[in-house]
């Protein structure tokens, strides 16, 4: 095993020399269907009551026409009990890469998902965890496919007790890896992988079974769980916009300004660059569990920071439970739902989004929609101000992030106009003279005519 400054080096150096060729489909960098897309994770065993597959596939056409276009499925697979936690388990400690977790159902109630997720016009993604597998997984068998303490046993990370991290100093495991993403690109024809932690497995792995992937499908997504550029040089379409999440936080909690917004934005566009996408949310799997629902975390500001996730270049994320405004946080290692009905219209709500999003070619991901052009206004700490554009289409979009009453005017004179509200319809000439008064955490999206 090569000394770990070595690795720290290494990393360092591809963090700094990021910006290189990013994988190419035969549409261009990134799949056509991507591009002005909305992702829903589905969290299988508490979205349903049942919490199977074949409950799940009964919520598809529900989801299609709020407007969905790809569906992530956490981890799918057996889960280990050795040292499992809680009564069912992490999702993340995987027995077996190539079969499914009985509680969900069979593999072929998992092909079915897909088959009617394809035939409803929408894309599958599967959520998948190559660090690591649970502590007595089929591959144990194999000694040297773990990294091995000094007593023998599998090394493991951080508190996660209930895993055993795998040895990609080992070309064997490596070929077994991608033969297991292999088959369910295969077999179930699913469209791109998620890929758990994805710093926590080297990135020439990546960088190595991403092109043998998309011999079988070229047009396959991946997406990391990672806010490391080198990821998304020559492996991954997408990255977890992790900084803008915590700054979005911040900034609901009053820690932060608008300036520290626009200083996460400049700072990830240096890193990345104009072709990567960027992961926005509100909520995942992760937040909601451990560290609050979006209304804990966000008040408020909870349906002005969704808006802006759809506003700002990515690719919109929404967690099971979002799209009907669900107040608790999901259980991980147990069995919980996340409810089946909507009192405060979220899916509506959404359902406007994905709409505006899907038809406003400015609002498409990196590189193909407009870059953020700040437009200057009298109130720059508590406003935030933007345009984005591509030829034949402009968005303006107003924030007021600040918890009381703001008056301002925009004094950059491009943004003048005709425009359109998205949400009310409304059309409004824009001058640089224009009086603007918003009420605390509102937002406004216009699109030009």
């Amino acid at each position: 095993m090569k000394n770990p400054v070595f690795y720290i080096v290494t990393l360092l150096i591809m963090i700094f020399s990021a910006g290189g060729c990013m994988p190419r489909t035969p549409n261009g960098i990134h799949p056509k269907w991507s591009r002005n897309a909305v992702m829903y994770e589905v969290n299988t065993r508490q979205i349903t009551m049942e919490g199977t597959f074949a409950a799940f596939q009964r919520k598809l056409p529900g989801l299609k026409k709020m407007g969905i276009d790809i569906i992530w499925f956490m981890p799918i697979y057996p889960i280990g009990e050795e040292g499992r936690k809680g009564t069912l388990g992490s999702y993340y400690a995987i027995k077996d890469y190539t079969a499914v977790n009985p509680e969900f159902g069979t593999l072929q109630d998992f092909k079915n998902c897909v088959q009617e997720a394809h035939r409803l016009g929408m894309k599958v993604i599967i959520d998948w965890v190559a660090a690591h597998t649970s502590r007595d997984a089929v591959w144990l068998d194999h000694y040297d496919w773990y990294i091995r303490r000094t007593d023998g046993q599998p090394e493991f990370l951080y508190d996660w007790s209930d895993v055993a991290r795998l040895n990609y100093e080992n070309p064997e495991m490596r070929q077994a890896m991608l033969q297991a993403m292999m088959f369910w690109v295969k077999e179930a024809d699913v469209d791109g992988f998620r890929c758990d932690m994805a710093d926590l497995t080297p990135v020439d792995f990546w960088e190595w079974a991403v092109p043998r992937l998309r011999q079988i499908k070229p047009d396959l997504f991946m997406l990391a769980e990672s806010e490391n550029p080198v990821n998304t040089k020559n492996a991954f379409n997408a990255f977890y916009a992790w900084t803008v999440h915590h700054t979005l936080n911040d900034m609901a909690a009053g820690r932060k300004n608008t300036d520290s917004l626009r200083t996460c934005l400049q700072t990830m566009n240096k890193l990345f660059g104009s072709r990567a996408i960027p992961l926005l949310f509100t909520s995942n799997h992760d937040e909601n569990s451990w560290n609050g629902t979006e209304f804990e975390r966000l008040g408020p500001a909870v349906r002005q920071m969704a808006v802006l996730t759809f506003a700002l270049p990515g690719l919109p994320l929404i967690y099971t439970g979002q799209e009907l405004g669900n107040k608790k946080r999901l259980e991980f290692f147990e069995k919980d739902f996340a409810g089946d009905s909507d009192p405060e219209g979220f899916s509506s709500f959404y359902s406007k989004l994905i709409c505006l999003k899907a038809n406003t070619p400015a609002l498409a991901v990196p590189p193909y929609g407009g870059t953020v052009v700040d437009m200057a206004n009298t109130n720059p700490q508590n406003v935030f101000s933007f345009t984005r554009s591509v030829e034949g289409s402009r968005i303006l979009a107003l924030f007021n992030f600040s918890g009381l009453p703001v008056s301002f005017q925009i004094t950059d004179p491009t943004v003048e106009g005709t425009y359109r509200n998205a949400f009310s319809g409304e059309v409004t000439v824009i001058l640089t003279n224009t009086v603007w008064e918003m009420v605390p955490y509102e937002f406004l999206i216009f699109t030009a005519k």
